[in-house]
């Protein structure tokens, strides 16, 4: 499963090479499951439903739906690339699954999207969106807002403790996932791994 940054450039190659109207609700579609990180009332299951047609083509969804289903559609494109690059066996496997691993793929794959300005005014001015009933209006503001701080620049250790941080059920673990994060980047195997992800995952 990919992290926030990710979402973003990901979404962002989609939409290159399939444009769509409206497209900023579809990129808020793209990390809306998330979501849950923030509000402990909402579950997994409430955001990320497995869909019989998880797969790329969203025509038929309205754009903040796209969005979502989008961000599905990546969690599992992504497993399926890094399991096919053996990433997981590489050494220190146990060190690479989950969180650590995504935080620094957001760094990895941030400068390939030029348009982080426009995302942060849009995250934090975020429209009107019929949002399912387990989630207030007040929660889809902060979590966005959250994420446009975020995205202000390159993730560092430093911004990535202080995101994990804002949520509550990773704050307990952000000093932990953010020296395993250090770790990491010093393995060129593992950011090459990472980096492929972006080149592979709009088919």
């Amino acid at each position: 499963m990919a992290s926030q940054v990710a979402h973003i450039v990901y979404a962002g190659k989609y939409l290159e090479k399939y444009p769509m109207e409206n497209a900023d609700k579809f990129l808020l579609g793209a990390c809306f499951p998330d979501i849950r990180r923030i509000e402990p009332k909402i579950k997994r299951s409430d955001t990320h439903i497995i869909l019989s047609d998880l797969n790329s083509d969203l025509h038929y969804l309205e754009p903040f739906q796209a969005g979502w289903k989008f961000h599905l559609y990546c969690d599992m494109r992504r497993e399926e690339i890094l399991n096919n690059s053996g990433f997981y066996d590489l050494s220190g496997a146990g060190d690479l699954w989950g969180l650590p691993a995504k935080h620094l793929e957001d760094e990895v794959v941030y400068e390939d999207f030029n348009d982080w300005s426009r995302i942060i005014k849009l995250f934090n001015n975020p429209p009107e969106i019929e949002l399912p009933h387990r989630v207030s209006r007040e929660v889809f503001e902060v979590w966005y807002a959250i994420l446009a701080k975020y995205f202000e620049k390159n993730p560092t250790s430093s911004t990535m403790k202080i995101f994990l941080k804002k949520q509550p059920k990773l704050a307990g673990l952000a000093d932990e996932i953010v020296k395993i994060v250090d770790k990491l980047r010093k393995n060129d195997k593992v950011t090459e791994s990472l980096g492929r992800v972006k080149e592979e995952i709009i088919l």
